[in-house]
């Protein structure tokens, strides 16, 4: 071998020992971040999730995402308190937005404010659809950062509306016509395998209950969180009509409606129309075997639904440069253009303006208009239900609605009960 050659083959076995080392080295100084997120709906969302953290670890070398998939929401919150307690706090995680007044109370998270530095930053946090941001805001300042969001919309099978003798293409547009088309489904199905209309009661009852109430014009919380308003009489018609649509109309299966099963329910036609999640649109177009379509809610006094999902929280156990490492993160997640892929991929909403003017996002909903029914839904919308004490509160809410359902109180002395369980909870918030 020539000297020459020897030269060459030592700089690059040379190179590769300095590139290597280089790469090495960043990975050693890299910031470490820990993602409890919640996996509450159905789809492969891991995937997604890992998928997105890989690329943006390949973009970012000095930041590393260790995504933790902790169940639904409900035990995500808990396995972060846990962690903090524990003293092995996560630097971030995405939450329930309605979790902010406990989160705040648990003294376990930072606003965004604390962490921004440049007016382009604060430019960021004034970026997103402001109904999307009552949930994760308080006092003036911004705690959570909306991405997996969501609002109820109606889900209606057009075939089986036509089978009906109905308008495949008009969903019901206020209570008394989805009362009056679910019954004319139901009575065209003689051989009891189609209900006209299923709400689910287990899960988040006091979601779809929420939403009731709003259509009648009515809101159940205060803005600070410290008072619940369940026994007023909007209130108490919205959930009197809940319980009709199965014991008057004979529209909807009495008893309990799963959550968890409501999806396949519609897929297998065992209903024409169901309220759930936004978040299980890509999932239904994927499945549905029948062609359907996606409406916002049913309007009595006015259309309505409240917001739903999950928000990213910072927390406060972190370092100054974890902080701003995991608001990179939150950052580079609801990106315009990533946003609208998320949303494409998963049915969740785009949480800002930017997302939808998104070349992709343009040509996504123009081809599939069902996917802006949630976002054109905000205009309609209001805070889902959060309080402090939030899950007594909303324990005693999904209680009455479900003994009500069920036929084992009244739906006025449900309420009132849920109503005194709340105050009790609610007491020392008083301001």
């Amino acid at each position: 071998m020539t000297t020459s050659m020897k030269s060459i083959l030592q700089g690059v076995t040379l190179a590769g020992v300095l590139m290597a080392g280089t790469q090495a080295s960043a990975q050693d100084d890299a910031v470490e971040l820990t993602l409890y997120y919640p996996v509450a709906v159905g789809g492969a969302l891991t995937d997604v999730i890992d998928g997105l953290v890989e690329d943006f670890e390949a973009e970012h070398p000095d930041i590393e995402v260790d995504a933790i998939y902790a169940g639904n929401y409900d035990d995500t919150r808990v396995r972060a308190l846990s962690a903090i307690e524990a003293g092995d706090a996560p630097q971030l995680s995405v939450l329930f937005s309605i979790d902010l007044f406990e989160l705040i109370e648990q003294d376990a998270i930072v606003p965004f404010d604390d962490v921004v530095e440049t007016d382009e930053e604060r430019e960021w946090l004034d970026s997103f659809y402001p109904g999307l941001m009552e949930n994760g805001q308080l006092d003036g300042e911004t705690y959570g950062i909306p991405f997996q969001r969501s609002t109820i919309v109606l889900y209606w099978n057009k075939d089986a509306f036509e089978a009906a003798g109905l308008d495949p293409e008009q969903p019901p547009e206020t209570w008394d016509e989805m009362a009056e088309m679910a019954s004319t489904v139901r009575e065209a199905h003689d051989d009891d395998d189609q209900w006209g209309v299923m709400i689910p009661s287990t899960g988040y009852p006091y979601w779809m209950f929420q939403a009731l109430a709003f259509q009648n014009g009515h809101r159940l919380m205060s803005d600070d969180g410290t008072e619940a308003y369940f026994d007023d009489p909007a209130a108490i018609e919205a959930l009197e009509y809940w319980v009709a649509l199965a014991e008057e109309h004979d529209a909807m299966p009495d008893g309990t409606i799963e959550w968890g099963t409501l999806r396949q329910n519609f897929l297998e036609e065992s209903t024409a129309m169901m309220w759930h999640s936004t978040g299980n649109l890509t999932a239904v177009r994927n499945e549905a075997d029948f062609d359907f379509g996606v409406a916002m809610l049913p309007a009595k006094e006015q259309p309505g639904s409240p917001t739903g999902g999950g928000n990213f929280y910072l927390f406060k156990d972190s370092t100054d440069e974890e902080k701003r490492a995991a608001m990179t993160f939150v950052r580079w997640m609801t990106d315009p253009e990533r946003a609208a892929a998320w949303s494409m991929e998963t049915g969740y909403m785009g949480v800002s303006e930017a997302a939808y003017e998104t070349e992709a996002l343009r040509e996504y909903v123009e081809e599939f208009p069902a996917a802006a029914v949630a976002r054109d839904q905000l205009e309609h919308s209001t805070a889902e239900l959060s309080t402090y004490q939030g899950g007594r509160v909303r324990r005693a809410l999904d209680n009455a609605i479900q003994a009500a359902l069920a036929g084992d109180m009244a739906p006025t002395e449900a309420l009132q009960q849920a109503q005194q369980e709340a105050d009790a909870a609610l007491r020392r918030y008083a301001r």
